[in-house]
């Protein structure tokens, strides 16, 4: 009887105090959900992996915007970002999309981010289990389980926030002591509409998941999301621009020509099946490893202003019907280009190009923690 007693203590503890034990990640998402739950998202609405979430600051972007990119982001939390968004009284006009080749080929984090941090609920839950039975593929579903329970029996704990399924971040956090920093960056997150950070090292030539893909062959599961993530939003008649943030040059280097290729070749066949999907600029664009803070190709905080600076300036030059306000750049802020392109044909051409000269550093990454 004890001990059914102290499981049940541990059990209201973990599933009613998530900020006094998570890792220092979990606010930065809790942030992302508080968004949404209060259906502040603006004119604009960011869903993507963790490149986005590190690399696009709202705050320089024309319009309201709300950064729902998350660490380990694939089309799966994007799509239940993107319901949740739709159904607010004012709904965003457009989406961001961005992930990498990586997130489309390979499950990561799934169940240790997504699923522990409550991103998503039984019902879409429930759909993944459905959808990846039906396609017969379990990748992403049966990520990492070694155990012999039930997969239902699994999701519960794990939405329940059942003890065993947090135990290392209980033991690791002292059971609490972690509730005063997660609230700091909780309100930080806030505060920066979902924007927040990675590696912040002054440069990085780490070669990122990118490098080491052989071929760009995206999971089933994780296709059928995609087409489902922009089927909903074609039928709502909402625009979506694909856009990718730079990786570093050491990984494009290292990246294989025929992944770039495929990897293209994929996002224009949307392009074509969806008339509201428009990919803009390359696919893969590089930068030179100064602007990058960690081993995973995240932009450092610099790194993240320039792009963000940059993206700006093609919202407002892409759509002035749409923007109610130009953007101009804070005066210390490097541009890219002389002038916003005048034609959207003209930025996809040339928007991403770096100009300046490459003084790439040789820096480790200060973070190991995955995208």
């Amino acid at each position: 009887m004890t001990s059914l007693i102290a499981v049940g203590l541990a059990w209201v503890w973990a599933a009613a105090m998530p900020m006094a034990y998570m890792d220092r990640e979990y606010p930065s998402w809790a942030a992302k959900q508080e968004l949404l739950r209060r259906c502040d998202l603006g004119q604009a609405l960011i869903v993507g992996d963790s490149r986005a979430a590190a690399g696009i600051v709202p705050a320089l972007l024309p319009v309201r915007t709300a950064n729902l990119a998350v660490g380990g982001g694939e089309p799966i939390e994007a799509l239940a970002a993107v319901r949740r968004a739709l159904r607010c009284p004012d709904p965003p006009r457009r989406v961001i999309v961005s992930f990498d080749a990586v997130h489309f080929v390979q499950p990561e984090l799934f169940w240790e981010r997504t699923v522990r941090f409550g991103f998503l609920d039984a019902r879409d839950l429930a759909e993944l289990r459905n959808v990846s039975r039906r396609l017969d593929d379990l990748s992403v579903y049966e990520e990492r389980h070694t155990d012999s329970l039930p997969s239902w029996v699994r999701d519960g704990m794990y939405l329940s926030r059942f003890p065993s399924t947090q135990f290392a971040s209980l033991v690791k956090s002292g059971v609490f002591m972690r509730w005063w920093q997660n609230r700091r960056i909780l309100a930080a997150g806030l505060r920066a509409r979902g924007y927040y950070t990675f590696g912040t090292a002054a440069g990085s030539d780490v070669v990122a998941g990118d490098g080491h893909l052989s071929q760009f062959r995206p999971l089933p599961v994780l296709d059928w999301y995609f087409d489902r993530l922009l089927a909903l939003l074609n039928k709502r008649g909402i625009e979506v621009d694909f856009v990718s943030v730079p990786m570093n040059d050491a990984t494009w280097q290292a990246m294989q020509p025929v992944v770039r290729r495929d990897f293209a070749a994929y996002l224009d066949a949307y392009a074509q099946r969806y008339p509201s999907f428009h990919v803009i600029g390359e696919v893969t664009p590089h930068w030179p490893d100064r602007w990058f803070g960690d081993g995973f190709a995240h932009l450092n905080p610099l790194g993240a202003e320039r792009f963000s600076v940059q993206l700006a300036q093609w919202l407002a030059a892409s759509a002035p019907s749409r923007l109610a306000r130009a953007v101009v750049p804070p005066p210390a802020q490097p541009r890219l280009q002389a002038a916003p392109p005048s034609t959207q044909n003209e930025a996809q051409k040339g928007w991403f190009k770096e100009i300046g000269l490459d003084a790439s550093a040789s820096v480790r990454p200060s973070s190991k923690r995955g995208s």
